[in-house]
């Protein structure tokens, strides 16, 4: 068993994609994998996401240091979020599973 921020993990496996566990933070990084992107930006792209999980979903994968939040000084203020070096590493296994998805639900991904 691994203990970690008040959890119990089965294994590395499990911790690992704890980090990335839900049905939009996948995405998010794959989106952030082109280069840092704004709040509403990343809610276009990641069609059906709600502004709270959005939200939601990168404090979390910021306090994982995932992913930075870049605050511009300027009025408006501007933010960015962008991928850690934690995060860019997690990009090659991301790819894999989506090259993984293409080639066996390729009937279903063509429709």
């Amino acid at each position: 068993m691994i203990e970690y921020n008040g959890k119990s993990y089965i294994c590395p496996l499990d911790l690992g994609f704890e980090t990335i566990r839900g049905k939009w933070k996948a995405v998010m990084l794959c989106h952030l994998s082109e280069g840092p992107k704004r709040f509403l930006e990343l809610q276009r792209i990641t069609y059906g996401v709600s502004q709270k999980v959005l939200s939601e979903s990168l404090k979390q994968l910021e306090i994982d240091e995932i992913i930075t939040k870049h605050i511009f000084p300027e009025v408006p203020p501007k933010v960015e979020y962008s991928l850690t070096k934690k995060g860019q590493e997690l990009v090659p296994a991301l790819k894999i599973i989506e090259a993984w998805s293409k080639k066996n639900f390729s009937d279903i991904i063509n429709k």
